[in-house]
């Protein structure tokens, strides 16, 4: 792994910045559980939608999580298996030694 260029070393350190605030990865956690409006963020975590919303938007421009527009409402999940991966694997880790 040595061998990982600047490029992408960059990007992984921006996207663990990223998930550094408690509040987005609450929102991102949440997406774990499959398709969810904004709404049904909001209330999981006691934070406002225009808070989740503002989260929403930073975690899909690190492809972190993907919307999908149904009907009125837009659906949030997490982007693919890696990220559900990662930080599953991450909650399991902060366990071992819990």
């Amino acid at each position: 792994m040595s061998g990982v260029e600047d490029a992408r070393l960059a990007l992984l350190a921006e996207t663990f910045k990223l998930l550094g605030d408690p509040t987005r990865l609450r929102v991102l956690l949440t997406c774990l559980d499959g398709p969810v409006a904004v709404g049904d963020i909001a209330r999981r975590i006691g934070a406002s939608q225009p808070l989740v919303s503002h989260h929403l938007r930073l975690l899909r421009g690190a492809r972190l999580v993907r919307g999908e527009r149904q009907a009125r409402q837009v659906l949030y999940e997490a982007d693919d298996a890696h990220v559900r991966d990662m930080l599953l694997d991450m909650l399991d880790h902060t366990g071992e030694h819990a």
